[in-house]
This record gives C-alpha cells, structure tokens and sequence, in this order.
C-alpha cells in the first residue's frame, strides 16, 4: 500500500501519521534532487523525466528539449502535465504516429492506478483526456508489437519517425511520501535508426 494511503488508514483510525511529506523545493530536499538530477542525466542523450503522483513535470534532462520544440507556450506553463503534454492535438499528440496505442496504454497505467489510490485529480485528469481528438479506443495492432509486451512511442519529426521504448524508476528505499511517488521515465531508442538519429541531434546541438 502507497505511503499517503498508509498514513490516512493511521489517521482515520486514531493514529499519528508515520510517513513524512517534504516539498520538493524544501532545503531538506537538496540532496534527493541532486539524485533525481544524476539519474536523468545517466540516460542522456536519450529523453527522461521526473513526475510527480499526478503526472505532472518535476525535472527533466536536457535531452528532453527533443520532446518540446514547437509544442505551444501555454502547455509549457508550470505545473506541465506530462500526459496532457503528450495527448493534447497541439502538444505531442499530433505528432504521435501511433497515437491510438499511446493513448491506450496511457489509459491502462491511469486507471491501474486511480484502482490504487482512488486519487480524485487523477479521476479527472482522466475525463480531460478522453475529452481529447482520438478518444480511449485504441487503433488495430495495439499491443502487437514487440511481441504485445511493450508499447512503443513513435514520433514524427523533421528527421523521421523516432520510435521509443519507456522504462520506469521508482527509488526503492525512499521513506518520505513524496520521493516514494516520485517517478522517473525514460524514452529508450526501439530501433538503430532512432538510436543514431538521436545521437546525431544531441551532437549536433
């Protein structure tokens, strides 16, 4: 069970909460950040990320800016909400190729988790994005790639069709709510031609 759901147990039955809750921007949060910082930085010149329970941007490596050039400057206003980011029509999402399968497996992890927690922002952060072009159906083939065990983000740019792989880390030994919800994803090159193209960009800047 999550560590904010362990301390409102606590709580309603009569207990003292156990975990902590520090803001990231607190002094006391220094030393975490530089982790969080040296580990999206281990992933350059591939894309990472950092969010927050409810998706929304924490840091970012500087291979990110693959991800954000040209995307309008009010969804780049903080908080950024990576996954409205991703599926709004003037964000990323005319620009995924497969967005049928993206938005589907979006879907799935958010309501894998609102299962979980029972989170009211992530309830409605849901109804946002099935208010977006595409809708929750997902395009014929999903799931049919990598032999229906990993969804690929293929993105359309000036280059070429990019196609990514994500991976997700969680910092196992975390004791405060709010490192312990933090996650970190990074976008993997899924095939040689993305891989050198990202290369040659990143070297190129």
């Amino acid at each position: 069970m999550p560590f904010r759901e362990r301390n409102a147990l606590l709580l309603a039955a009569g207990f003292a909460p156990v975990y902590s809750e520090t803001r990231l921007d607190s002094p006391d949060a220094a030393a975490a950040r530089r982790a969080v910082d040296l580990v999206l930085a281990s992933y350059e010149p591939f894309p990472a990320l950092a969010v927050d329970r409810h998706w929304n941007l924490v840091a970012g490596n500087a291979a990110l800016s693959l991800f954000l050039a040209g995307i309008p400057d009010e969804l780049l206003q903080p908080p950024v909400n990576v996954l409205r980011l991703s599926l709004h029509p003037e964000g990323l999402g005319g620009l995924i190729e497969n967005l049928g399968e993206w938005r589907a497996h979006i879907f799935d992890r958010l309501q894998q988790q609102i299962e979980i927690t029972n989170d009211e922002g992530l309830a409605a952060l849901v109804k946002e994005l099935e208010s977006y072009p595409g809708g929750k159906k997902p395009s014929e083939g999903y799931k049919s790639e990598y032999g229906g065990l990993i969804v690929p983000l293929k993105l359309k740019t000036d280059a070429g069709t990019l196609s990514f792989f994500t991976t997700t880390t969680v910092f196992g030994t975390a004791v405060d709510i709010t490192f312990s919800e933090l996650v970190i994803e990074s976008f993997m090159p899924g095939d040689v031609f993305t891989a050198e193209t990202v290369r040659r960009l990143a070297e190129g800047a």
